[in-house]
């Protein structure tokens, strides 16, 4: 049995794998599973984004670093490291799509074919980039399947939240994510109080604080045809606190697609904080 139900038949334990790392503790959690798995590891980071602490992990001929937008050093970082495989973890923040991005020629060519210009489609195209020069790019999810959401009360005890509130979220999370908005509401009773768009889910949740009213409930969801390569929902410690400031006190995740970060401890946490969590 492999290390994980999430990488495709052709690995094998030991081959090398390009991390292309965004922000936060994804890129650090996957790079120690991986590392546990016996993956052989390289890493490119991005200026402004990975942090020093994990870039300083790597000796200097197994990392690059690279401007956000700079297409054809990553894809030449790639040969150099010859490598098979690549994954993408962590968030590259979303305004870099519109302001401090540093575009070569390559990416130039990669904008202006692109009729819609949002994350999905643009690293869509770049792991297309990647899938020519003979780089297979992994799921998200891969390494880390213990990180899952999963079906049923993970905080254990009785369920609180209202049937019918959950299905109203679930069938709304579900219709703004197949509609490209986003992938997570907060709802209450019927009512629809928040959706997430393009400044991502935290701030979604602390905008939920202007609605002064009990039973909130926040529902995060994936897209019918979700790319786990390119995108993978993540629910980790600051989602909690975020839940906290804006008075939502119950989550419902997408099982088997939501990677909740450093898992056991956000169930405690949220166990301390009075916050429900649910696997659907």
């Amino acid at each position: 049995m492999g290390p994980s139900r999430f990488l495709p038949d052709s690995y094998q334990t030991g081959d090398r794998i390009a991390v292309l790392a965004g922000r936060g503790d994804y890129p650090k959690l996957m790079v120690n599973r991986m590392h546990q798995a016996g993956a052989e590891c390289c890493l490119i980071g991005f200026e402004g984004e990975t942090s020093d602490e994990l870039i300083q992990q790597f000796p200097q001929d197994r990392r690059c670093t690279v401007k956000v937008g700079q297409i054809n050093r990553t894809l030449k970082a790639m040969r150099g490291f010859g490598v098979r495989f690549a994954i993408l973890v962590g968030q590259i923040r979303p305004g870099r799509l519109f302001r401090g991005l540093h575009p070569d020629l390559k990416a130039v060519a990669i904008l202006s074919r692109l009729k819609e210009r949002n994350a999905e489609t643009i690293y869509g195209a770049i792991v297309a980039e990647m899938n020519a020069i003979g780089v297979h790019v992994l799921d998200g999810r891969a390494f880390i399947d213990d990180q899952l959401a999963t079906p049923g009360m993970m905080t254990g005890g009785k369920q609180r939240v209202d049937p019918t509130t959950l299905e109203h979220g679930i069938r709304i999370a579900n219709e703004i994510a197949r509609l490209d908005i986003g992938q997570g509401v907060v709802v209450k009773q019927g009512t629809t109080l928040c959706v997430e768009e393009f400044d991502g889910t935290d701030s979604m949740l602390r905008r939920a604080a202007r609605f002064e009213t009990d039973g909130k409930l926040f529902v995060k969801t994936v897209k019918p045809s979700q790319n786990f390569a390119i995108d993978v929902p993540v629910f980790g410690e600051t989602t909690l606190q975020c839940m906290a400031e804006g008075g939502v006190h119950a989550a419902a995740l997408a099982a088997g697609s939501t990677i909740m970060l450093h898992k056991d401890r956000v169930i405690q946490k949220a166990q301390r904080m009075g916050i429900e969590l649910l696997g659907f």
